[in-house]
């Protein structure tokens, strides 16, 4: 198994949905994430420099949540894996995104996998 770092209930903010009065106010959303570092752990040397920033990368994936207005949370988990992938040392992205809309149910959820 590959080292990995892991952020677990990233609280986002979106104006997000297919009805414009969805959007119109943002949503509370969470995202769960697993990155897989270029560098091993056993080669950090101790030095941030070495890995992945991950208040950087948490403070990077809201400002995305909030840049713009989306329909779905399809597309915003897409555009929070490709900017992992190109602003950060990463091999791997794994992403949950969470949506609390459906009444009778605890969330709605969109997974998704990208490597390099």
């Amino acid at each position: 198994m590959a080292d990995s770092i892991r952020i677990q209930e990233l609280e986002l903010h979106a104006h997000i949905g297919v009805p414009d009065l969805e959007r119109r106010f943002p949503q509370r959303l969470t995202l769960n994430l697993s990155i897989e570092p270029l560098i091993p752990f056993s080669a950090l040397q101790d030095s941030i420099e070495n890995t992945v920033n991950y208040d950087a990368l948490a403070k990077r994936i809201q400002a995305i949540a909030r840049s713009c207005p989306r329909h779905l949370i399809e597309t915003l988990v897409e555009d929070i894996a490709q900017t992992i992938l190109a602003e950060f040392p990463v091999r791997s992205v794994e992403l949950e995104l969470r949506k609390f809309i459906l009444p009778d149910t605890a969330y709605v959820a969109v997974r998704v996998f990208r490597t390099r």
